[in-house]
């Protein structure tokens, strides 16, 4: 599988992982902890392999970057938690950050 597409799998695997962790209710609900632990073992196990070929700066960047907006999406959307125009601002900051760090492509 290419690099690029385990960071992918990681990215989602850690949203997914950070999303089940207001559904346990504190560790107090099964299902929900179990996806917790699977979601942030795959998404570490997909990112150690992505860190094969891909320098550690660009991938903690796009794992970061685009983990905390898509989190911060599942929650506006999924926990209906409040959208603003400030929470907005600070998305579109964070994803035009990933593209700053990753500078217009150049991965050398």
């Amino acid at each position: 599988m290419n690099a690029f597409m385990l960071l992918i799998f990681a990215i989602l695997s850690e949203v997914f992982g950070s999303s089940m962790l207001k559904a346990t209710n504190g560790f107090k609900k099964l299902l929900p902890s179990l996806g917790v632990a699977l979601g942030y073992g795959m998404a570490f196990y997909a990112l150690s392999l992505s860190l094969k070929s891909l320098p550690l700066g660009l991938v903690y960047a796009i794992w970061s970057g685009l983990g905390t907006a898509l989190t911060a999406l599942v929650g506006i959307f999924i926990y209906k938690e409040n959208f603003n125009v400030r929470k907005l601002l600070g998305l579109v900051s964070i994803i035009g950050g990933v593209i700053l760090l990753n500078g217009g492509g150049n991965h050398g």
